[in-house]
């Protein structure tokens, strides 16, 4: 059956940035499809009760708390997910984030690290992933980008920056994994996380980009989970190098920040 291949019986994944929102809801998903999952983020707490809902699927659950702003633990997760698991077969970079800023408040400073944030950590988990990956036959890779890495607008500059350099990261990692490994990304939409939360909050906001939104919501996590699993599994298995633009039909940003001219 079609449904078949949308399953992961006895396959593993490490999600990143898995204490809540997108990472944590893609992290029950890979298990509700059948995967034991790593889960990390820097808070323990919230990584335990992601854990709890994994293991109520009937799947394993593996926490490691940490800064994965650094660049050496975020590469020890793929130990540690071969350690427990003895095996790699997906990875899913959801770490990131940069907060809004104007040009001329955007120091270089800032943007480097916010390149590191969101880039390069990505990469480190995925060179030390792979060696793993190849060994038990290949697997697949899920980097979430977003929206504003393929459209303009005011304040976005950090952030559209990095997203848009971790899309085009996919599609040269791909080159270089293939056949073995598949590499994809979700070019992510307005979603309801912790990040939005002040707009959540704010009935007249959110009613704003709802309605900027052609679809005339914002996304719920589990709307990006889908499409995660579907990366992951099988089902996506004729997929690599490419960009899922999981953004509710956006052609442009549906926050505007109202900066005026310089």
């Amino acid at each position: 059956m079609i449904l078949d291949r949308f399953t992961l019986i006895d396959r593993t994944a490490i999600v990143t940035g898995a204490g809540r929102g997108i990472g944590a809801a893609s992290a029950v998903a890979l298990a509700e499809a059948g995967a034991d999952v790593l889960i990390s983020a820097r808070t323990t707490a919230q990584l335990d009760e992601v854990a709890e809902r994994v293991s109520a699927t009937g799947r394993k659950a593996v926490v490691v708390a940490g800064d994965l702003n650094d660049l050496d633990v975020v590469a020890s997760l793929a130990d540690a997910a071969n350690e427990a698991f003895g095996r790699i077969d997906v990875v899913v970079n959801n770490l990131g984030g940069a907060m809004p800023r104007p040009l001329l408040d955007t120091s270089p400073r800032f943007l480097e690290e916010s390149f590191h944030f969101n880039v390069a950590t990505a990469h480190a988990l995925v060179r030390a992933a792979v060696p793993i990956m190849l060994e038990g036959g290949g697997g697949s890779i899920v980097n979430i980008s977003s929206v504003i890495g393929r459209v303009a607008g005011r304040g976005y500059l950090a952030y559209g920056t990095v997203k848009a350099a971790l899309a085009h990261y996919t599609r040269l990692a791909a080159k270089d994994l293939a056949p073995r490994i598949r590499a994809n990304a979700i070019a992510v939409g307005s979603t309801a996380t912790s990040a939005l939360d002040i707009v959540l909050q704010s009935d007249e906001l959110r009613t704003t980009m709802e309605q900027a939104t052609p679809l005339r919501r914002i996304a719920d996590p589990e709307d990006i989970a889908a499409v995660v699993l579907f990366l992951a599994s099988p089902a996506g298995s004729y997929l690599t190098g490419k960009l899922i633009e999981a953004d509710g039909g956006l052609e442009a940003p549906n926050l505007d920040f109202g900066l005026p001219d310089l």
